[in-house]
């Protein structure tokens, strides 16, 4: 018996890396998979089956149910198509982890609009187009009475919760996913749909064009073998948990997931409170600094003191 025994989900850019991980370890735990890949470089650029086709072959190889899908998750209607693959192959669908993401690294100064575009398009965009099409469906299966119990996990990064120097597109898609997943979770939960996120690490094609100097494995050589901590596969029993009815009290959560670790992202939180000395008033400007310093960085005020 697994976690997720009788559900069907789409794994999205599950031909390499975290993706792939998280195909087969859904698989494993009983779901019926939908593998989607375009199978493009980690620029995004070409075309191949070949990926999520070897994918959904090694589930079945497993004794697992799965198909392959090669749609553009930045498209609007094929997205929707791979929603209505996974219902008319499946009969339903239950899990959408939106994976897919391409890398075009630059500084601010050198980064050409496409790039920024192109990056944009297929993290954030084909994100909202996954939970959109999804969530279309579901609400229709509320609303004729088969209350669903689906749900929906992204993938975020450090670099957009934390930030990163040359990934200013990346970082900004990953940070509007995060926005988007509790978003989400509070609009959907009248349908019976959780909506979580996860960043997820390891040596996947992405790190390898970035770091040019390391060995990129998939998931499937890391089998058999010691722990090793930068297996992209190490997340996966994370989102495989995060997906299953054993979690129907977790949503609107960010989790980072990297090795053997878990933590838990807390969202934006109001820190230090200063008000105008004396009155409720209008702040004189000249009058911020001092008063930042001091109760915001800990450095002396040099001029206004509070309450004097």
């Amino acid at each position: 018996m697994g976690l997720l025994d009788g559900k069907v989900a789409i794994v999205t850019g599950a031909g390499h890396g975290v993706g792939r991980g998280e195909a087969l370890e859904l698989a494993d735990q009983g779901a019926k998979v939908v593998v989607n890949d375009v199978g493009g470089s980690a620029r995004g650029e070409g075309q191949d089956a070949g990926p999520a086709e070897e994918v959904a072959k090694l589930i079945q190889s497993r004794g697992g149910e799965a198909v392959a899908n090669t749609a553009n998750v930045a498209d609007f209607g094929e997205t929707e198509a791979m929603v209505r693959q996974a219902v008319d192959e499946f009969g339903g669908l239950d899990i959408v982890v939106n994976n897919a993401g391409i890398l075009r690294d630059k500084m601010i100064v050198s980064m050409p609009e496409e790039d920024f575009d192109s990056v944009i398009a297929v993290h954030l965009k084909g994100t909202f187009n996954g939970m959109h099409h999804a969530a279309a469906y579901w609400r229709e299966q509320s609303k004729a009475g088969n209350q669903p119990r689906a749900a929906i996990v992204n993938t975020v990064s450090s670099a957009g919760l934390q930030g990163n120097v040359g990934q200013v597109n990346y970082g900004a898609a990953k940070a509007g996913i995060a926005a988007m997943t509790v978003i989400a979770s509070l609009e959907l939960k009248r349908y019976g749909v959780r909506a979580n996120a996860i960043a997820p690490g390891g040596f996947t094609r992405m790190v390898g064009q970035a770091m040019t100097d390391i060995e990129v494995k998939e998931p499937e050589e890391y089998e058999g073998g010691d722990f090793e901590p930068m297996n992209p596969g190490n997340s996966a029993p994370m989102v495989a948990w995060l997906a299953s009815d054993e979690a129907l009290h977790v949503t609107g959560q960010v989790f980072r997931a990297v090795s053997n670790t878990i933590a838990h992202y807390r969202p934006w939180q109001l820190g230090e409170m200063i008000e105008t000395p004396k009155e409720a008033r209008r702040w004189d400007p000249t009058e911020i600094g001092d008063v930042v310093n001091a109760k915001v960085f800990g450095s002396q005020a040099t001029g206004l003191q509070m309450g004097g």
